[in-house]
């Protein structure tokens, strides 16, 4: 296989861990709902720059954003730079959602850690942030 599928095959890994955790404390996202959601700054975010990071339209980005607020996970607030515009930002809800993600993350981490070892894992990260500086458009 190719590297960018050995990478996707873990990522999917990942992705399915942390959602069906999500689903066991009780939240129902789905995964194109928790991708986008790993991109709500702290003190929120434009729909556009989230449709514009997830590589989504806005119109689905509206649609996923909508599901999380149906269930309380994020809500739409002024934006206090432009009046005009709403941002998103997480509820205490969303944000003991995120936090069950992340541990969710940690746990996965460590068991590869385990699996790898602590030096191919530390050299696996550091080549691939090497690697995200030249191919994630979002740093």
């Amino acid at each position: 296989m190719d590297l960018a599928t050995l990478m996707f095959v873990s990522y999917r890994a990942m992705d399915e861990r942390v959602v069906r955790a999500m689903r066991d404390a009780g939240f129902q996202v789905t995964p194109a709902q928790a991708r986008l959601s790993q991109r709500i700054a702290d003190d929120g975010s434009r729909l556009t720059d989230l449709a514009h990071q997830a590589q989504v339209t806005k119109q689905t980005a509206s649609v996923l954003v909508a599901g999380l607020e149906a269930q309380g996970i994020v809500e739409r607030v002024p934006d206090p730079a432009d009046g005009r515009a709403r941002l998103i930002r997480f509820t205490p809800r969303g944000k003991a959602a995120a936090r069950r993600a992340l541990e969710v993350v940690g746990e996965v981490e460590r068991e590869w850690e385990e699996h790898l070892g602590p030096e191919l894992t530390a050299s696996l990260r550091a080549a691939l942030t090497t690697l995200g500086q030249v191919t994630d458009p979002y740093r």
